[in-house]
């Protein structure tokens, strides 16, 4: 894939994560002003009552993705600006970044999902 286009999905899994995590903040964090007393958002029946809900699912799985996507690359980035990695080795850290990536998205998304079934 030409490094624009990685640089592009890196740029939108950074405003995935601004808007998600926003709407994370505002439900969370500041819900007083919108009517949500902060004692009601944290207790067991709202926490249980959110878990049962596919829209947090999916957002926890988006949020997730964006997350290590964005990180990953950000990182691979920063080591492919160090003057002594070569090509063998840009190659060998882009295989190692996606199977990790994959590794880590598929143990923290059967996490969340075991999160929401058990």
């Amino acid at each position: 894939m030409r490094e624009s286009t990685l640089w592009l999905f890196h740029l939108l899994a950074g405003a995935v994560m601004l808007v998600v995590l926003g709407v994370h903040f505002g439900v969370m964090h500041v819900g007083e002003l919108f009517g949500i007393p902060r004692s009601e958002v944290l207790t067991f029946a709202s926490v249980s009552g959110r878990s049962g809900m596919s829209f947090y699912l999916v957002v926890y799985l988006v949020l997730l993705a964006a997350a290590l996507y964005h990180g990953l690359y950000g990182f691979r980035s920063i080591v492919f600006e160090l003057s002594f990695v070569g090509p063998g080795a840009r190659k060998t850290i882009n295989v190692l970044l996606v199977l990790g990536g994959w590794v880590f998205f598929f143990y923290g998304a059967y996490a969340i999902i075991a999160g929401f079934v058990g």
